[in-house]
């Protein structure tokens, strides 16, 4: 029998749920070792230090179900089968669905027993339990979810808080029992879970990341006169109404002003400055 030549321990668990059917491994890559660039040496050194670390999601199924974001599948094996969700009663609609949402035509479910290894990627995984219930996230976090899980577009009750919140449209509804694993921009550490109990939460900017489904969502002034939101330099704020979860990644802010260059730029600017 072949067998690789050395040894997977720079891949690492980070991360693992189970219920039911169905077990979840999140694996790292702790270094990176494939490279023959010598140019992209420092560039992979400074990744490693800067905990940019390439991750993959392993799921063994044990006569269970789950559903996958297309293109997502690296490859699987034992007994599952692979099934597109596209029949020909529901083609027509999925079609229309997909062309006013922007959602792919067919989420491809895997049944059976076996083990799916999914895409690996840079960004981070959250690992979440629902428990008869619903949450809401964005478009582009949703990875897969368990058999008892549903998936589907949900969109924007008011116009404002698809026009001005930031959030787009239409977002993802995840419903039901099951595992589910989003795909995120920053790590769990830096998430803030804000639990609201019949009040209200208002947030400068669209950096929630998920909400629980029964929560009202909607874009306000932050003062009551267009005078006050002017004054106080805020604008506009997304709030939430109701009793529920709200998860806030505000680091999203930060890394979205270092991906742009302007911190770059700034201390460009002050080391010019002393050196005058």
């Amino acid at each position: 029998m072949l067998s690789a030549i050395g040894s997977r321990e720079h891949i690492k668990v980070v991360d693992q749920a189970s219920f039911g059917g169905m077990r979840i491994e999140v694996m790292e890559y702790q270094k990176l070792l494939g490279s023959t660039n010598t140019a992209a040496a420092s560039d992979l050194y400074f990744m490693e230090k800067q905990n940019i670390r390439a991750r993959q999601v392993a799921v063994y199924l044990d006569n269970d179900m789950v559903t996958v974001e297309p293109g997502a599948m690296s490859y699987f094996r034992g007994n599952l089968e692979m099934i597109s969700g596209v029949t020909a009663g529901n083609a027509l609609g999925r079609l229309f669905s997909g062309a006013v949402t922007g959602e792919a035509l067919a989420q491809p479910e895997y049944r059976g027993t076996g083990m799916l290894v999914l895409e690996p990627s840079f960004n981070h995984f959250l690992l979440l339990q629902l428990d008869h219930e619903e949450i809401i996230v964005d478009k582009g976090m949703f990875y897969c979810a368990q058999g008892g899980v549903t998936v589907k577009a949900s969109m924007q009750r008011t116009v404002s808080s698809a026009v001005a919140g930031g959030e787009g449209l239409f977002q993802i509804s995840l419903s039901g029992t099951g595992l589910v694993v989003l795909e995120c921009p920053v790590p769990s550490c830096e998430i803030d879970i804000i639990e609201l109990s019949n009040d209200v939460l208002k947030v400068d900017g669209n950096f929630a990341v998920l909400r629980s489904g029964g929560l009202q969502f909607t874009v306000e002034r932050s003062a009551k006169t267009l005078l006050g939101s002017a004054v106080s330099g805020e604008g506009l704020v997304n709030v939430y109404r109701g009793t529920g979860s709200v998860w806030l990644a505000p680091s999203i802010k930060i890394y979205n002003t270092i991906n742009s260059g302007v911190v770059s730029t700034r201390h460009m600017d002050m080391n010019t400055s002393n050196t005058r």
